[in-house]
């Protein structure tokens, strides 16, 4: 199993010094988030401070650029990382695209599905000069003059992942990516039932099978030296599920445990602003399906046995404030990665 963390991104910079220092302590892969920041200026820095660990956009948003801009900021970071990055890519939801970005929406599976397609035809284009001639339902390539090609480099092949939650997001992955990242809204039975399967209908269609996708992560991981810093954890995570569940975009995860009527109270309650009222709705049965929740006696034990069956890689970090803490965390991701 790899093993990752990402940016906390308090500034950018900060990233020399929190890449190398998760090169140091072992991790496989560094990601950076695109929340209240851009994704890919953490990803240049830490590709100049960094010479073994991959680097990944944990997610940056396709809908909110055009497959054209991102297939260049995808070829440079590739080129400049020596072949280290992995472009992982999210959808948002309708209302971010439309009123945050100004910015089509529509068959959000399908229009994924077509941009991850055009990335490649475009990537090939600069790679083995082949013609552009891309034309889809959304979106349609046919000018690349040789002034504006950058070209071929070293290591073409960038790894595309996905985010998915629903099913024909999840058959997308499994057909056209590298991989996919599961959302932190995210619980084993939601796993077995619809994920897993999903993934390989899509697999399916391009003639590979489950094994051929990169599985990353899934829930959430909630641990603490004793159980006084679980108690604030699984609060924190508490109000984090009870976003999420608000959100009618991740109604299937609910519905998958017959949730449904939580969701339809979460949905009115954000609605009606009662924000810091809505973590009591969920029960301590939805922590255990959403978190798994150790201290760090037995945390690695218990990611091992709820991710090791299906995941290939997950994130996992703890609060360092010394050497012990150090030590502890490096002890604790050998154990992670030998699962």
């Amino acid at each position: 199993m790899k093993v990752g963390t990402g940016a906390r991104y308090s500034a950018l910079a900060d990233m020399p010094g929190e890449s190398s220092r998760a090169e140091r302590l072992g991790y496989d892969f560094f990601s950076s988030s695109e929340t209240n920041h851009n994704a890919f200026l953490p990803i240049v820095l830490a590709a100049e401070h960094t010479e073994r660990v991959q680097l990944r956009t944990s997610i940056a948003l396709a809908f909110a650029r055009s497959p054209m801009d991102l297939a260049y900021i995808a070829w440079d970071l590739q080129d400049l990382s020596n072949g280290r990055f992995q472009l992982g890519l999210g959808s948002q939801v309708r209302g971010h695209i439309m009123r945050r970005f100004n910015m089509p929406w529509g068959s959000p599976a399908k229009r994924m599905r077509e941009y991850i397609l055009a990335l490649r035809a475009i990537w090939d284009s600069w790679q083995n000069g082949t013609k552009l001639d891309f034309q889809g339902e959304f979106y349609t390539f046919n000018l690349m003059p040789p002034f504006f090609s950058p070209g071929p480099i070293e290591h073409p092949d960038i790894k595309i992942y996905i985010a998915a939650v629903n099913s024909r997001m999840l058959q997308v992955a499994g057909e056209v990516c590298d991989g996919v990242l599961l959302h932190s809204f995210n619980t084993g039975l939601y796993t077995k039932e619809q994920v897993l399967p999903n993934l390989e209908i899509g697999a399916k269609k391009a003639g590979r099978s489950l094994s051929d996708i990169d599985i990353h992560g899934g829930g959430f991981i909630v641990t603490g030296a004793g159980d006084d810093k679980l108690e604030a954890g699984i609060q924190d995570t508490r109000n984090r599920i009870a976003f999420y569940a608000s959100t009618r975009s991740y109604a299937p995860v609910m519905n998958a445990h017959g949730w449904n009527d939580a969701a339809q109270r979460l949905y009115r309650m954000s609605v009606d602003g009662k924000w810091s009222e809505m973590s009591g709705e969920i029960t301590d049965e939805m922590i255990q399906a959403f978190a798994v929740v150790g201290t760090y006696d037995d945390i690695v034990d218990r990611i091992r046995a709820s991710y090791g069956t299906y995941a290939n890689s997950v994130s996992f970090s703890i609060p360092v404030e010394n050497r012990d803490d150090e030590d502890r965390l490096k002890a604790m991701l050998v154990d992670l990665k030998s699962a």
